[in-house]
């Protein structure tokens, strides 16, 4: 029996236009007219043998076979494109000295750095995960090639950051985060705990500046030196503390802010910092992945 060969680029257009719910915009960021991206499902559907999609009201859905066959196209996309990277970067090599908040430390470290390491193998990577003023100290005094920090209005020594070395990724939202397994009730009459750093920071300001104007009463119940240890008094229940969505644990959940009576947050910005010196290739390899992680996390 000959074995089932799936054909790479019809993977391409079916994972492009489940992502963007579109076989027709599908076929633009493919590169192919949307005739020849529904000829590639037609033949993709051949090669599995079964049917992939079925309809639901006026449009259409994946079947089982079709959903157990997204994951797989994933997973063999990444393999396919990190290997095409690997080939193509094999010669690069030296040394990147990269700074990231600790939102981004368990996800961003072993997923993103991992497939680099694995296709560039001759380029050593120096992580430091620090808060933002301590990042953009290391990018001033050239200790830095890049730096994912989170910006906004009003940061020490980021306004004045020349915008051509500056690159927004993102524009999460702050949420309220609290516990997973410990329900959140407000309680009548008593100052809201917030769990927080040791430090005055963005976050921390932003959080008291909603509850002053929305009259909430509010006390610092909890502090810690570490994001570890927002999150675990969060998970016991001490408390609310203020993220975005990034890099949460399973011990805490993000809060309804209706439900749990407190106001909306701002957004921020993410951004790419490059230090002052000429980007060298494996710098800018690393950081186009980066990007590419953190928007596809995004969407």
């Amino acid at each position: 029996m000959n074995p089932l060969n799936f054909d790479i680029a019809f993977l391409r257009s079916y994972v492009a236009g489940i992502e963007l719910g579109s076989f027709a915009r599908a076929a633009g960021k493919v590169g192919r007219s949307t005739s020849a991206v529904s000829a590639q499902l037609k033949k993709l559907e051949e090669q599995a043998g079964l049917p992939l999609f079925r309809k639901d009201g006026r449009g259409l859905a994946l079947t089982q076979a079709g959903e157990v066959l997204l994951g797989y196209a994933r997973r063999l996309l990444e393999l396919n494109d990190e290997a095409a990277v690997a080939l193509r970067g094999v010669e690069l090599e030296g040394w990147i000295r990269l700074g990231l908040q600790e939102d981004f430390g368990e996800a961003l470290l072993p997923e993103v750095l991992g497939r680099f390491a694995r296709a560039h193998p001759k380029v050593r990577i120096e992580a430091h995960v620090a808060c933002n003023t301590a990042l953009l100290e290391r990018l001033a005094v050239d200790q830095l090639d890049l730096a994912l920090l989170w910006g906004g209005a009003g940061i020490v020594g980021l306004d004045g950051y020349p915008l051509h070395q500056r690159q927004r990724i993102a524009e999460p939202a702050m949420r309220w985060v609290g516990s997973s397994s410990v329900e959140w009730q407000p309680q009548v009459g008593e100052a809201l705990p917030l769990i927080m750093f040791d430090r005055e920071c963005l976050f921390q300001r932003c959080a008291t500046q909603a509850l002053d104007r929305a009259g909430i009463a509010w006390r610092i119940a909890f502090t810690s030196p570490s994001l570890a240890g927002l999150w675990a008094a969060a998970a016991a229940g001490l408390g609310v503390t203020v993220r975005t969505g990034h890099g949460l644990p399973p011990s805490v959940r993000v809060l309804d802010e209706a439900e749990a009576g407190l106001p909306a947050l701002p957004s921020l910005s993410l951004e790419l910092l490059r230090a002052a010196s000429p980007a060298r290739p494996p710098v800018e390899r690393l950081a186009a992945l980066i990007i590419e992680s953190l928007q596809a996390g995004a969407a």
